[in-house]
């Protein structure tokens, strides 16, 4: 009887050893050869499933943004304002291995999507995710009356934006810690959300 092959798994086998020679070798070490000894495959077997750098990137990025929002959907966010926020924002921020790999991963495909217009349509999907999440996040703090008055939605989305991929990238390379990077999102929280 012939074996079932999988082909979302063997798709996500291949995104995954994708990530790991990015995470070593940099996107400029991104090939099917390269990724086909990666993940113990051969380049035939390979180019079954893609046919291109461009195409392997591209999975790769699919990837990563169906884990964050696969752990936004499926997390748990109780208790005060501040910390449903926090909880929330705390997703994305390189806080333990799961998170750094993502975000160098971000890191790594920001830097492509400069000069692949492939990878900055697939770009845009992570980075509009999280830009998403921070207007959300304000917009139902403004709807609970949580917010100080006089704030700006839409400038305080794109700051909470900008704060969370600032934190990430300081993070990622070793200028902030865990403590520190809680400390400046919290900082920032404090400002903007009430006193109850």
């Amino acid at each position: 009887m012939p074996k079932i092959v999988d082909h979302e798994e063997r798709r996500r086998e291949l995104a995954e050893a994708v990530w790991r020679v990015i995470l070593r070798d940099g996107v400029e070490g991104v090939s099917v050869r390269n990724v086909a000894a990666e993940a113990g495959w051969s380049t035939g077997a390979l180019r079954h499933y893609v046919g291109t750098k461009e195409d392997l990137l591209a999975s790769a990025t699919q990837l990563l943004e169906e884990r964050v929002r696969s752990r936004f959907e499926t997390g748990r966010y109780d208790g005060a304002p501040r910390e449903v926020v926090r909880g929330l924002l705390c997703e994305v921020l390189p806080l333990d291995e799961e998170r750094r790999t993502e975000g160098a991963l971000w890191f790594a495909f920001a830097a492509r999507s400069l000069v692949d217009p492939r990878i900055a349509e697939e770009y845009e999907v992570v980075f509009d995710g999280v830009r998403e999440i921070c207007r959300r996040a304000i917009y139902r703090m403004a709807e609970g009356g949580w917010l100080v008055s006089g704030l700006d939605y839409e400038i305080e989305a794109s700051s909470l934006h900008a704060l969370v991929d600032g934190i990430t990238v300081h993070g990622l390379m070793g200028r902030l810690d865990e403590e520190q990077m809680l400390g400046i999102l919290n900082a920032h929280l404090n400002r903007i959300i009430r006193d109850s």
